[in-house]
């Protein structure tokens, strides 16, 4: 039975919880109210990858299940007997668990003795009913934490309700935003390999880009990403889509999950540039960030597609804060429009900005291969694309910390196990 490590905040002074790898994992539960809460723990995107099982019978269950058979990688029991009986489940199963299984325990007691006692034996963790979701993931998470390692990297998903309400340039300001005006090392990914904008937009022209990173994964590695990366900031840099169409894109769902988990494990922030079109890979990508930003223009179309992409993304991130609404391209002369707030109220959520339309300063910056705030800096919409980035990065706002399972004694004792 391995030890867990801890992780930190992010950049933000956020806590981000890692999606777990592909691994195996069992929970025997005593009681209804935990098996609920582990069901509702397994059904979260971070589980994705997790081949899970939950089923009742507690500690003694496990050292039944696994006398004859290997066990998985994780073993969650949950305890609701006194102590000593536990501790004899645990040394039952210690005698048939394989190399390397971890083990975190459910109980109902916060007893220092007792979790010293877990600790020794090479328990994992001990939690304390009732369970919160993202209590659990976060220790299962932690468990894969390399001792060491960097924050993992904040994901923000850019898509737009319809085609056409600029949501690439939302996405790319952004970006620029967040590694200028707040100092954070930022990666643009332009997930369009066909139709990409994000070149021309920061007037680059690499020779190779995400296409390569996609379509050869077996040679993906981060030294190999590292160097398909294009610099366009001291804090920014890009990786472009070809925009040929030398080949068409048919990708599979899980097409890019390499990538992303590399970029998550070397820059703080990464900025996706979501295509306008409905694929396994595109909804993969959306239910999998870390924030989703729905840009849309303030007319039915968007109003219908952002409500279906919003009530999708509610009900598959249940754990997660709900996807922020930009409006973009307000103001339009002559164009009937939906007022923000109603279009806020029909979507049941608040507006995060509303972009006022400006033809000649759009334009302009995207002839150019230039920036808003290079074309304006200090303009009203260069100061909007500041404000977006500081809501989506948590700068500016309350920082949350983490909250303790334990009495502050256990807790010092797990900083000191760290």
């Amino acid at each position: 039975m391995a030890e867990g490590t801890l992780h930190e905040p992010d950049m933000t002074g956020e806590e981000i919880i890692a999606p777990l790898p592909r691994i195996t994992l069992q929970a025997f539960c005593e009681t209804q109210e935990v098996a609920t809460a582990m069901q509702a723990v397994t059904a979260d995107r971070r589980m994705d990858k997790a081949q899970t099982r939950i089923q009742m019978g507690g500690p003694a269950a496990a050292v039944e299940a696994f006398r004859a058979a290997p066990t998985p990688n994780v073993i969650v029991l949950e305890t609701a007997t006194e102590p000593a009986r536990l501790i004899a489940s645990l040394d039952a199963l210690a005698e048939s668990c394989d190399p390397g299984t971890k083990v975190v325990v459910i109980g109902h007691v916060n007893d220092v003795q007792l979790y010293r006692d877990l600790i020794r034996r090479g328990v994992s963790d001990y939690l304390i009913a009732p369970l919160g979701v993202l209590d659990v993931l976060r220790t299962l998470s932690e468990l894969y934490a390399t001792p060491g390692a960097e924050t993992l990297g904040r994901t923000i998903a850019v898509v737009g309700a319809k085609g056409g309400v600029g949501a690439s340039t939302v996405a790319h300001n952004l970006a620029w935003a967040i590694g200028r005006n707040l100092d954070a090392s930022t990666v643009i990914v332009d997930l369009d390999i066909a139709f990409g904008t994000a070149g021309l937009d920061f007037n680059q022209d690499p020779p190779q880009g995400i296409a390569e990173a996609v379509f050869a994964p077996d040679r993906l590695d981060a030294n190999m990403l590292d160097r398909l990366l294009s610099r366009c900031s001291e804090n920014l840099a890009l990786l472009a889509a070809p925009a040929v169409l030398d080949r068409t894109i048919d990708l599979g769902e899980d097409s890019f999950d390499l990538l992303l988990d590399l970029l998550r494990a070397s820059v703080p922030c990464i900025v996706l540039d979501v295509p306008h079109i409905w694929t396994g890979w595109a909804k993969r990508t959306l239910i999998g960030a870390d924030e989703v930003v729905i840009v849309a223009a303030p007319e039915l179309a968007s109003l219908r597609n952002a409500k279906n992409l919003m009530d999708l993304l509610r009900a598959a991130r249940p754990n997660d804060s709900v996807p922020r609404l930009i409006l973009n391209q307000v103001g339009i002369a002559k164009r009937p429009e939906i007022d923000a707030a109603e279009f806020a109220k029909a979507l049941g959520i608040e507006v995060l900005n509303a972009i006022p339309f400006d033809a000649q300063l759009f334009g302009t910056a995207a002839n150019n291969g230039q920036m808003i705030a290079e074309v304006q800096s200090g303009g009203k919409v260069a100061e909007a694309f500041v404000q977006i980035a500081m809501a989506l990065t948590g700068r500016g706002e309350a920082k949350r910390g983490k909250r303790s399972l334990f009495e502050p004694l256990v807790a010092k004792l797990m900083r000191r196990k760290a």
